[in-house]
């Protein structure tokens, strides 16, 4: 069996503490082959920098993903090129730099992770559409890689799309994991092909938070419709995400449960985690 972890979006230094603390224990305590992390949120829960990525593998994550937020950080689009680590979404147009899959071997079986946006609610991107091109790269990579089993990680906003691409791939995938939201939701579960699915796997950083910021300045944000900076919050660290457990030999899942890690986390210069109006600035 192998077990593959697909940790939630990892916003801002909260984030990036939560994974510095708590994956290492998580990885030996599960026992874990392989970590997949959607990390556009890790630069201030805006994007995502050239240094918190090479971070980001020292700490323990194999692969990583990132969707619109991917590019906010200008240093991204020279580095992605030569980060094989680090996937864009698979119908972004061909020019647009990096790699939207990754090949890998684990145990001796060929493992082929891919990473994907929906099209629903990003209105500002021209992209392809997302059912299009899954199915146009699965036949290409059915040819190229006969056998391989299919890891699909699904950036979309809206619930029916995410549900959709889980009963398009039924049969053809061993897993299609959903982000986005950054809120983990409770319908994990395995198809009767052996699909492993869940709508959102949630986030890596505060829990007592709005999306892993500080829930004051949301409210201001809400209240004022004053274009208001978000900032990070440092209440109650969590690690959320799914466990995958596939069978190699069948290429099928055989379980997926979901992780909810509480991580002792502490602001810079000793500021208190509980106050949500000074996270660490």
């Amino acid at each position: 069996m192998v077990r593959v972890l697909f940790l939630g979006e990892i916003t801002g230094r909260p984030g990036i503490t939560c994974i510095k603390n708590g994956l290492p224990a998580l990885k030996k305590k599960y026992d874990i082959d392989y970590t997949i992390a959607n990390g556009e949120g890790m630069t201030g829960g805006f994007g995502i920098g050239r240094a918190h990525a090479a971070q980001l593998t020292k700490m323990g994550v194999d692969l990583i993903t990132g969707a619109e937020k991917l590019f906010y950080k200008l240093d991204m689009v020279e580095f992605v090129q030569k980060a094989g680590f680090i996937l864009r979404p698979a119908n972004y147009p061909p020019q647009c730099p990096g790699r939207s899959y990754r090949s890998i071997e684990i145990k001796g079986h060929r493992f082929i992770i891919i990473n994907l946006q929906g099209n629903a609610l990003f209105p500002r991107q021209s992209i392809q559409n997302a059912f299009s091109s899954i199915d146009m790269l699965l036949k290409k990579l059915e040819e190229k890689e006969p056998g391989a089993i299919i890891l699909l990680q699904f950036h979309a906003a809206t619930t029916a799309e995410k549900k959709t691409m889980r009963f398009f791939l039924d049969g053809r995938a061993a897993a299609v994991i959903g982000t986005h939201t950054k809120v983990i939701t409770a319908d994990e579960m395995v198809s009767s092909s052996g699909l492993a699915y869940i709508t959102d796997n949630g986030r890596v950083g505060s829990f007592l938070s709005v999306g892993g910021f500080d829930p004051s300045t949301e409210i201001k944000k809400l209240r004022s419709q004053l274009p208001v900076r978000s900032q990070e919050c440092w209440n109650d660290g969590i690690i959320e995400g799914v466990l995958v457990d596939i069978d190699e030999e069948s290429g099928k899942s055989v379980g997926i449960h979901r992780i909810m890690e509480h991580v002792e986390i502490t602001a810079p210069g000793n500021a208190n985690e509980a106050d949500s109006d000074n996270p660490g600035k």
